[in-house]
């Protein structure tokens, strides 16, 4: 205990909490892993764009790093589970009895986009277009005027699925959504508010504009032409786009940002950039004494409903694989194991923009270059649909970080009356464990060009390997 006869200036540096910079507590011997971490992880952002096309990634960074199949093996010290190709669960078995002090990662690989609806092609005014229904939170606006990519699978009747990646190497044609130009915008959108002045059902495509022949009598010629050119490449009719999972995302890779190049700028960060750290995590930790669940799940973005999202029973399911081959699976053993962990929900928080401060309540807001961002609950206003870690499980962790030089702050999203947001985490405390949502705080989040820091990054990595060592 400090009294009063203590000079004020160490009373206030014992007394006092400073924000601090992540960068001045990364020593230089680190820098170069730092740079290949951050290659590595951008080369997961630029192959991951889609939940299928994470999954598929993932799976080829676990197999190098040995990792099997659960279907494969009898085994259950290196697992993966890939669940419908839209989410994967990864199982590494510590030195302990598997039913004990279980640790967890979940995030999700989902991102905001535009989905082609079931029946999308169409030609208007001699232009053929693509119809779309966006997904998760957008703004409408940052999705036009810009290249995009289309991305997914076609599934046809006899079994067969192919893959389209088109817009992403560098001969390869790129979409739009052409935007009205401002000399005519007035009346249309000008005057409108930022929800209203570009409805949902004009985000259409522009996808092609060449006619299939010079018969001028035939309807729908472009259409025609494009049909023809999947067809030709793709072996697609336009019955086959209702058992299509087609998404649009913008087109081109991640950048590193600034001329210091401190910061990664890409797409769908939220929450691939939880998602890679969580999966290098349970490959990098060394020998740990608890066995790990990694889940990479999908659909958090709208609610994560569905039967890849954290609403299901998907960590059952893994684990009882698991239990059965060490003769445990008796009933309730499951629930016990889970209700025994410690879980963190790998997720993103917004970081206080420079111009924006107003939407923030700053001595509680998240920083980019804070380092790791711990949200105690989310929700909305009243702390709504939120989950809330306990003080006991938040003193554990502040033990943690501080005792493995993490940089780390508690941070809201945004003040009490100004928004919110969940997470998976809500979904995990379902199973009575202790839970609490962990990531980087993003500058532009939901944007087509999201922006973290690698500091963060870094810090959010080796939090998340020393949860899984302690």
């Amino acid at each position: 205990m400090l009294g009063k006869k203590s000079d004020p200036k160490d009373l206030k540096k014992a007394l006092f909490l400073e924000r601090e910079n992540a960068w001045d507590h990364i020593p230089e011997t680190q820098m170069r892993p730092l740079e290949s971490y951050m290659n590595e992880y951008r080369s997961f952002l630029d192959f991951g764009k889609t939940e299928r096309e994470s999954v598929d990634t993932a799976i080829e960074i676990l197999e190098k790093a040995g990792y099997v199949d659960i279907r494969k093996t009898n085994d259950t010290k290196n697992i993966y589970y890939n669940h419908y190709g839209r989410a994967v669960a990864i199982f590494r078995q510590g030195k302990a009895p598997i039913e004990k002090n279980l640790r967890i990662l979940v995030a999700h690989i989902d991102s905001p986009r535009l989905d082609l609806k079931q029946y999308p092609l169409y030609e208007d005014e001699e232009i053929a277009m693509f119809k779309t229904h966006y997904y998760g939170g957008i703004k409408k606006y940052q999705w036009v005027s810009r290249p995009l990519a289309l991305h997914g699978v076609v599934a046809f009747p006899d079994g067969t699925v192919n893959p389209i990646v088109i817009g992403e190497d560098e001969d390869d044609p790129v979409f739009t959504i052409a935007d009205l130009l401002p000399h005519l915008a007035g009346k249309a959108q000008m005057g409108k508010n930022a929800k209203e002045f570009i409805p949902g059902e004009k985000l259409n495509i522009l996808i092609g504009g060449k006619p299939f022949n010079d018969d001028k009598e035939l309807k729908d010629r472009v259409k025609l032409h494009v049909l023809s050119l999947l067809n030709d490449t793709y072996g697609i009719t336009e019955k086959d786009f209702v058992s299509a999972d087609l998404e649009i995302v913008p087109a081109g890779k991640s950048r590193d940002v600034g001329l210091d190049r401190a910061f990664i700028g890409g797409y769908g960060q939220d929450d691939r950039v939880c998602s890679f750290a969580s999966l290098k995590a349970v490959i990098d930790a060394e020998d740990p004494e608890v066995s790990s669940l990694v889940l990479l799940l999908d659909k958090e973005e709208i609610g994560s409903e569905g039967a890849a999202g954290a609403n299901t029973v998907i960590a059952e399911l893994v684990l009882g694989y698991v239990l059965a081959r060490h003769g445990l699976d008796k009933s309730g053993v499951v629930r016990r194991m889970l209700a025994n962990a410690q879980c963190l929900s790998a997720d993103v928080n917004a970081a206080v923009h420079p111009d924006w401060k107003e939407v923030h309540e700053l001595r509680n807001a998240g920083y980019i270059n804070g380092g790791l961002t711990l949200s105690k609950f989310t929700g909305v206003r009243g702390k709504g649909g939120s989950n809330e870690a306990s003080a006991e499980f938040v003193a554990r962790l502040r033990r943690l970080f501080d005792d493995s030089g993490i940089i780390w702050r508690i941070a809201e999203l945004g003040k009490v009356d100004e928004g919110g947001g969940g997470t998976i985490a809500k979904f995990m405390s379902y199973y009575c464990m202790n839970v609490i949502d962990a990531g980087v705080s993003v500058l532009d989040m939901h944007s087509p060009f999201e922006i973290t820091s690698k500091a963060d990054i870094w810090m959010m990595y080796n939090a998340f390997k020393a949860f899984l060592e302690d």
